[in-house]
């Protein structure tokens, strides 16, 4: 979307603070997608994922420094694979593709691709053979990742290869005459030892690019842009107490002050002192209009005898829109609402026009909240990810610890108390997860594992404690290290720190007679029991 098209769509994003220089990435339905696009915002450019199919008229009109065409499970000789306007090579754009992008690219151009006669899925050691911009101070030899089925098997006039492995002769290549570079492994994952280097090199060496993005400049554009259509208007924030909407409320803090009304639903499932910590930063540091709303018992006894993981969901889904807009009714002259949608969020929506055409999360609020609230809506981070939005938080003097607080899923403690809901099972609940915590943060493991939290299982077991027999609850302790939350894996916590979380848990929470560890990883698993 250029600068135009965002204004009159009355959109705060930040696609226009980025048109003088932006990489998009093509998606062809990779697994690794988004992670393309984070890497390379790690070089300060800006980039955006958007669909395939787009024409190579839209991709003239919005004007991009590059374009990376990501990998994908399809075969690019199959039936209804995804395919791409050839006039896009003829744009002039530099273009990079990755596995099945440079498969496509490849073919588009004249080149073969067939089913390899050795398939590669894993570590494989590459061997550069020839000076490229794209190589720039890359060893002549490296471990990459490779995951594919096919490979190009005749490259066609025009293409030379840059580097090799010993079952691929093409894992590198270039176009002589044209900006047009493949690689059959992936670049964007750590398991390449030098995969951010070529993403780099891709972007400044070959495109041209700066890296002129910066969170600071962000932060005043977005205070700009949202003075500027907010004017006298009041604007109400949904308060979660997560790091997302934290930083949208201090960034509308920042930029019209009194103007901000801040509302915050207790719904009974927040973590221990999640509401007064809350009440203390919004109200006291950032001094803004704070309502908080106790409707506890609202939602706790909506939830009971429920035990269906989505049934909870849309139960705790409606209620909050219910409460919240009873709340809102109540401020005068509010005309606009700002919530802490990320860009993951917007991809996996469909909410964006040229954006990837599969709708993952049917159930996101991108547009849902204003649509039944009546309020027009401000999502100022709504191109950003998480690890830029918590640069953004401390650019903007949140505390340190709610900036790298662990995520918390938005049904709250419903989802990790499995089964029935009831005040005395979150009770348990919320002492053994504080528990958890308390001891990573005593270990100084917090900022090491991504997300770290208790499940209260619907079992119990037998147990001895003292000189009684017990049958009591299960703790199960989760906590997973990641780059992306797209993958995770287990966390490797010490035996001890286990050992004392355990032993405090069985000690201080009564009713606990047994804690275990969680040693699944995403995927098969997910992060989340429900």
């Amino acid at each position: 979307m250029d600068p135009a098209m965002a204004a009159e769509s009355g959109e705060t994003g930040l696609v226009e603070t980025s048109s003088e220089e932006c990489v998009l990435v093509l998606d062809f339905g990779s697994q690794t997608a988004q992670l393309i696009a984070r890497r390379v915002r790690e070089q300060n450019v800006f980039t955006q994922l958007v669909r395939h199919d787009l024409t190579a008229e839209r991709i003239r009109e919005l004007n991009p420094k590059g374009l990376i065409l990501s990998g994908g499970p399809a075969s690019v000789y199959g039936e209804g694979a995804p395919q791409i306007d050839p006039a896009i090579f003829d744009l002039g754009i530099p273009v990079l593709g990755i596995c099945y992008g440079m498969q496509i690219a490849c073919r588009a151009l004249g080149g073969n691709v067939q089913p390899g006669e050795s398939r590669e899925f894993g570590r494989k050691e590459i061997t550069v053979e020839a000076v490229d911009p794209l190589f720039d101070g890359i060893p002549e030899s490296s471990v990459v990742w490779m995951s594919h089925g096919d490979q190009v098997e005749n490259l066609g006039d025009g293409f030379r290869a840059l580097a090799t492995t010993d079952t691929c002769p093409f894992a590198a290549v270039r176009h002589e005459s044209r900006p047009i570079y493949g690689l059959q492994f992936h670049p964007e994952v750590t398991h390449t030892d030098f995969g951010g280097s070529l993403l780099a090199n891709f972007v400044k060496n070959v495109c041209g690019c700066r890296g002129t993005w910066d969170i600071g400049r962000l932060i005043e554009q977005e205070i700009a842009g949202i003075r500027e259509r907010v004017g006298d208007s009041r604007v109400i924030c949904g308060l979660s107490g997560g790091v997302d909407s934290s930083v949208v409320a201090a960034l509308l803090a920042k930029a019209i002050g009194e103007q901000v009304s801040c509302i915050f639903v207790d719904n009974g499932l927040l973590r221990a002192g999640e509401r007064e910590q809350v009440r203390e930063q919004f109200s006291e540091h950032f001094q803004t209009d704070l309502h908080v709303v106790d409707a506890r018992e609202r939602f706790l006894s909506e939830l009971a005898g429920v035990s269906d993981p989505q049934e909870k969901r849309k139960i705790i889904g409606r209620v909050f829109i219910e409460v919240f807009r009873k709340e809102a009714e109540s401020i005068e002259d509010a005309r606009f609402l700002a919530q802490g949608t990320l860009y993951p969020d917007v991809i996996e929506s469909g909410a964006n026009v040229d954006g990837p055409a599969a709708t993952i999360k049917h159930h996101h609020n991108v547009g849902g909240l204003p649509e039944e609230l009546g309020f027009e809506l401000i999502e100022p981070l709504r191109d950003l990810f998480k690890d830029e939005v918590r640069q953004m938080g401390a650019e903007l003097g949140l505390p340190e610890d709610l900036v790298w607080r662990h995520p918390f899923p938005g049904p709250g403690l419903a989802v990790r108390c499995l089964a029935d809901i009831t005040e005395e099972r979150l009770k348990t609940l919320r002492a053994a997860d504080t528990i958890v915590i308390e001891e990573l943060h005593r270990a100084n493991l917090y900022r090491e594992t991504r997300q770290a939290f208790a499940v209260l299982l619907p079992v119990q077991t037998v147990g001895v404690m003292g000189d009684d027999r017990t049958y009591d609850d299960v703790i199960a302790i989760r906590a997973v290290v990641t780059d992306d939350f797209m993958t995770a894996d287990w966390a490797r916590l010490p035996h001890d720190v286990l050992a004392r979380m355990s032993n405090r848990i069985t000690n201080e929470v009564r009713g606990v007679n047994r804690v275990v560890y969680d040693i699944s990883s995403k995927p098969p698993a997910t992060i989340e029991w429900e």
